[in-house]
């Protein structure tokens, strides 16, 4: 099940909605109970057992929707986490081989569900005849076992207790909204709110308008862009002009971007009407002057979780700089998919990065702006093309068009009509790359929190007439939609 989906919008939400209000009012009578002395202490108990208990069982209708048995693997992973997790913190001492077992064991996990296949295949180029263990990649497995990681290491490091409920864990990995694709949340950032959480209507009105604003950079741009992209890439190359291949590989660009940013808007807007808080996924990557910045406003809590779990461990800037970003970056490259054109593009990010830290990053300031942005697009969209192919000779041959190489010229009819048939579609998804949003929320927030009461009215029933729209736009799009595809599933 995927959030751009009526059955989830107009059957899965409602009742998961109803479910869980029913919940919370079973958690306020609970609460009250506590705060009046007739059970145990107020502080020391979990205030939300109800509501706790509604999310996790549509968390695993959730999942289990699609891979019915995927879902006892996810299960069977939280609770072998949270053995480790109470054997990492049984002591004074934290267990360094609990740490080490539970590492080894996620690890395994997701290289026998994900690298099996692509393991054998690289075997065999050196002449073995391996048959392939066939294993269907069950979706998120990349998400939640890194989830799982990040929190027996945090356990081991001390910066968070280890979770005495199975059933807490299992909420914190399980949820919906952030499990099959993100953002990949840090068990500090949420265990408080576990099971101590308020959910204001101010959470729910923002929390809604960032999910339907998820749901139109989904469904009114990418899935839109997404057959631009499908026309000229996905055929034969022998037609393909110059012209048509910047056209294709300028639609991926735009699509992947509001695909995966789309998702994790939806994912923090339903998180904050749930009563959790998840950081930031994206912050306008395509302004950026530097890959390296570039990087620093794309799927950050990746980056993060490679910075904190593996490129610090290694020495980080203090030695051995440069092979610890290359680690990184292929390890980046391969969490991505099994296949060698990932490692091939993360390899490309992380050389890159390494070369700007020598030139471009000490001099940044003396270069002019335009000239900076323009390298850094280039060198993004290029990359895309690396990610997209992963057929290495479809691949060239692409390259080859892209540069001019092409035996269709470098223009024709086909491209005219795609670029003029979709040139408000481009305009659009462009203007919504920028940081213009920001702009306007700022102007919202100085409006309705220090304007006058009518200000706060208007804009506020602007809003409400924008939420409607798009979930009409959004609604009637996928009624009549043959494509709905969502792009990091498959990682």
């Amino acid at each position: 099940m995927v959030f751009s989906d009526l059955f989830f919008l107009y059957i899965f939400i409602p009742a998961a909605a109803i479910c869980y209000a029913l919940g919370r009012c079973g958690d306020s009578a609970r609460a009250k109970a506590l705060q009046s002395g007739r059970a145990p202490r107020y502080s020391d108990v979990n205030l939300c057992p109800y509501s706790n208990a509604v999310l996790i069982i549509f968390s695993l209708i959730f999942y289990a929707w699609g891979e019915p048995i995927y879902v006892f693997l996810m299960i069977a992973s939280v609770f072998m986490n949270w053995i480790v997790g109470q054997l990492i913190d049984c002591g004074r001492r934290k267990s360094k081989p609990a740490l080490v077992v539970g590492l080894v064991l996620n690890i395994g996990i997701i290289a026998v569900f994900k690298y099996a296949d692509f393991l054998v295949e690289t075997l065999n180029l050196t002449g073995l005849s391996i048959p392939k263990p066939g294993i269907a990649l069950p979706i998120g497995i990349s998400f939640f076992t890194f989830q799982s990681i990040s929190y027996i290491i945090d356990v081991y490091r001390g910066e968070v207790r280890a979770q005495r409920s199975f059933f807490s864990l299992l909420l914190y990995i399980s949820m919906f909204p952030q499990l099959i694709a993100g953002p990949i949340v840090r068990y500090s950032t949420i265990s408080a709110e576990i099971n101590k959480r308020r959910i204001t209507f101010d959470d729910i009105a923002e929390g809604s308008f960032r999910f339907l604003i998820g749901l139109g950079k989904k469904v009114i741009l990418a899935n839109q862009l997404s057959e631009i992209t499908s026309t000229f890439l996905d055929g034969d190359f022998g037609s393909l002009t110059t012209g048509g291949a910047w056209l294709g590989i300028l639609a991926y660009t735009m699509q992947i971007y509001f695909d995966f940013s789309g998702y994790s808007d939806m994912a923090i807007g339903m998180g904050r009407c749930l009563g959790f808080h998840f950081d930031e996924n994206f912050k306008y990557p395509y302004i950026s002057k530097t890959i390296t910045e570039f990087w620093r406003r794309w799927h950050i809590s990746l980056g993060s979780f490679f910075r904190d779990y593996v490129y610090i461990p290694l020495g980080g800037n203090r030695k051995h700089q440069p092979l610890n970003l290359l680690i990184v970056w292929f390890l980046t490259g391969l969490w991505h998919g099994a296949s060698w054109n990932f490692v091939l593009w993360g390899l490309y990010f992380g050389v890159i990065i390494l070369i700007e830290k020598y030139t471009i990053i000490k001099v940044k300031d003396k270069i002019p702006a335009v000239f900076l942005h323009i390298y850094s697009l280039f060198v993004i969209i290029f990359g895309w093309v690396i990610f997209y192919f992963d057929d290495f000779s479809r691949l060239g041959g692409f390259v080859k068009i892209l540069f001019g190489g092409g035996a269709a010229g470098g223009w024709n009819l086909v491209a005219q009509n795609e670029l003029t048939g979709n040139l408000w579609l481009l305009i659009a998804a462009v203007i919504c790359c920028l940081p213009i949003s920001r702009i306007f929320r700022l102007m919202y927030d100085n409006s309705a929190y220090k304007g006058s009461a009518g200000q706060e009215v208007v804009l506020t029933g602007l809003k409400t007439v924008i939420a409607a729209a798009l979930l009409i736009v959004c609604t009637l799009l996928l009624i009549g939609s043959t494509t709905n595809p969502f792009l990091y599933l498959r990682f």
